[in-house]
């Protein structure tokens, strides 16, 4: 039996491009966000889709010129963290979700995020 939607949520995102085709300013807005309502300013995204019928992971991932290295790493990082966070959850599978964050905390040092 087929799960009936209850209710549709659309996240929007817009990207303004420069005349190099280089995002110059990304845009997002979505209900519930916890930053209040209205468009919200970012540096940079990453998002992963999971396609159904091929098991293919589509990805885009957009940063803007301002976006600067420190910033990036931190990014990544922050995102590594998360990333491990919902694998746990998905899966229950805690000894290799500590293998990730152990990944992460060396990607943090490694890129002086956190403290050796």
């Amino acid at each position: 039996m087929k799960n009936k939607v209850a209710k549709n949520s659309k996240i929007e995102v817009q990207v303004g491009l420069g005349a190099d085709g280089i995002p110059e300013k990304i845009t997002w807005v979505a209900p519930g966000n916890p930053n209040g309502p209205g468009q919200q300013e970012c540096k940079a995204m990453m998002l992963s889709v999971f396609d159904k019928e091929a098991k293919d992971t589509l990805k885009i991932d957009l940063w803007t010129k301002e976006m600067q290295v420190a910033e990036m790493d931190r990014f990544v990082y922050q995102t590594l963290r998360a990333l491990a966070d919902t694998y746990q959850r998905a899966t229950q599978n805690t000894a290799l979700a500590n293998d990730m964050q152990r990944f992460a905390l060396y990607f943090g040092e490694q890129t002086e995020i956190v403290p050796k």
